[in-house]
């Protein structure tokens, strides 16, 4: 009952935005959901911190490389704290103890199986993807489609891996379904670039022009390129090329890589022929999410819409409820945003939502169970599914099946259901009536909306997890619990404020 699952890892060559923060909430938030399954889970994330495109931007911010990728990586790792995250282990690519072994062993292990040569090479690079591009990747105007920029040509000698030998070989796997690719589309995507003729790939660059980076094994004149350096973090993290490899026994292979659709290639391409050459196994699913705009629009410095998360989260948090900004943020980002499709943030949408499915939704439902059974009951009463069952179980298959094929919208929205269930419930029979005229059918009554609000906060744990703990506090239950629960209503302040 392992699970492994890992983000891919990011450039700190500038902080982190809004995209960062939905990459490793779906990872999180999986993660949480098979914790509560049962799984004994291993969640990875990590910064890439070589390569070109980290050097130019220290260099344009007149730091040295080093002291500027140790300021930004801070930034990543406040990121995680603001969101909540619950990561095992933060990998760093500059850590020379662990990672950088890996990478060795990694490159060794192509040189015994002659997937490595040396060759003089002419072509376009693009240093947004730190990889080299071909023609047919670019717009009409010549620019790198992702990035807007046109590629550098570049001349010189590298060593190659030979991708050629093993592509055919990596469609097979992916179209038998082996190593699965979610959604479809980006699975028709991979297949279809596999099909063509598929070209050796460069994994280092001259010393000369790159120091920043791992040595190439026996020739000090290259640095590793960023692709075999960076992909070889999902191993390196787990101990593999060190004497301490427990943790890879374990939990390799990788369960599920979550990445964006722009490092699909580098992927399910690449890194699975990296682990062929290699002999070890491959992962045996890759998750693939879009991108988020911002009021319709790419977000960019020139139009200065980078969204920062970690200020949205401090804007709507407070000193009486430090977890507002994070949930409410996360629950946004989880039930607005497609998880297989580009998504749009902005302002007045992430404000509605709030108040509308956090304020008045689960918020008040909340508060109306707790405000009563604090005032009115005189013990602790135990859960009651008279009635309503039937809806109860529906919505929780239907949750379940949601969250299993990662389709988060559709399992908040087995939550809101249930939320609009429960006041219904409420209102139907009159609580607040019963509550002062007929206390053995208001117990009756109470018990059962506060099973269905109990039901809410099980489904919400791995989307709001400090909001959904605080549900589970008001109602005096404890989810960990193999207890019988036992419901005793405590009315705290309010789960979510309403925004004026």
């Amino acid at each position: 009952m392992k699970f492994y699952i890992t983000t891919a890892i990011d450039y700190p060559n500038a902080k982190p935005h809004i995209g960062h923060a939905l990459e490793k909430l779906y990872a999180d938030t999986i993660a949480r959901y098979k914790r509560i399954q049962g799984y004994d889970v291993f969640y990875l994330t990590g910064t890439d911190e070589h390569g070109v495109k980290n050097v130019r931007a220290a260099q344009k911010a007149g730091i040295p490389v080093a002291k500027f990728i140790d300021k930004n990586v801070e930034g990543f790792k406040e990121l995680i704290g603001a969101l909540n995250i619950s990561n095992d282990y933060f990998i760093r690519t500059t850590n020379k103890k662990l990672h950088w072994p890996a990478v060795h062993k990694i490159w060794r292990a192509f040189e015994k199986n002659k997937d490595i040569y040396k060759k003089e090479y002419q072509g376009l690079y693009c240093a947004g993807h730190e990889a080299f591009v071909t023609r047919k990747d670019l717009d009409k105007n010549g620019s790198c489609v992702d990035h807007g920029t046109p590629p550098e040509p570049v001349k010189e000698e590298n060593y190659f891996f030979k991708l050629s030998r093993y592509a055919k070989r990596v469609h097979g796997l992916i179209k038998s379904g082996k190593l699965e690719i979610i959604p479809s589309e980006r699975k028709n995507e991979i297949l279809k670039f596999l099909e063509k003729k598929v070209e050796d790939i460069s994994f280092s660059r001259p010393r000369k022009d790159l120091k920043w980076g791992i040595v190439v094994p026996g020739d000090k004149t290259q640095t590793i390129y960023v692709w075999a350096d960076a992909l070889t973090n999902y191993i390196s993290a787990l101990g593999w090329g060190t004497a301490s490899s427990a943790k890879f026994k374990k939990y390799w292979p990788a369960d599920l890589h979550v990445i964006g659709k722009d490092i699909l290639r580098f992927h399910a391409a690449y890194w699975p022929a990296m682990l062929l050459s290699a002999g070890l196994p491959l992962p045996k699913k890759i998750f693939v999410h879009g991108f988020v705009s911002v009021e319709g629009k790419k977000m960019s410095k020139t139009l200065g819409n980078i969204i920062d998360p970690i200020k949205i989260v401090k804007q709507y948090s407070s000193a009486d409820s430090p977890q507002v900004g994070t949930d409410a943020l996360r629950y946004y980002l989880l039930s607005e945003i497609s998880p297989t499709r580009d998504g749009d943030f902005s302002q007045e949408k992430f404000e509605a939502r709030y108040n509308g499915d956090l304020a008045l939704g689960v918020g008040n439902f909340l508060a109306r169970i707790t405000s009563l059974g604090e005032k009115y009951l005189k013990k602790p009463i135990d859960p009651d599914y008279g009635g309503i069952k039937t809806e109860i179980d529906k919505k929780f298959k239907a949750y379940e099946k949601a969250m299993d094929s990662f389709n988060f919208p559709l399992a908040v929205k087995q939550a809101q259901a249930l939320v609009a269930y429960g006041d219904k419930k409420i209102n139907d029979s009159k609580l607040w009536v019963l509550a002062r005229e007929d206390e053995a059918r208001f117990g009756v009554e109470i018990a059962r909306v506060a099973t269905i609000l109990a039901t809410v906060a099980q489904m919400l744990l791995p989307i709001i997890p400090s909001s959904a703990q605080k549900i589970f506090e008001s109602i005096g239950i404890d989810p960990t619990s193999k207890k019988e629960w036992h419901f005793k209503f405590k009315k705290g302040k309010s789960l979510f404020p309403r925004l004026d």
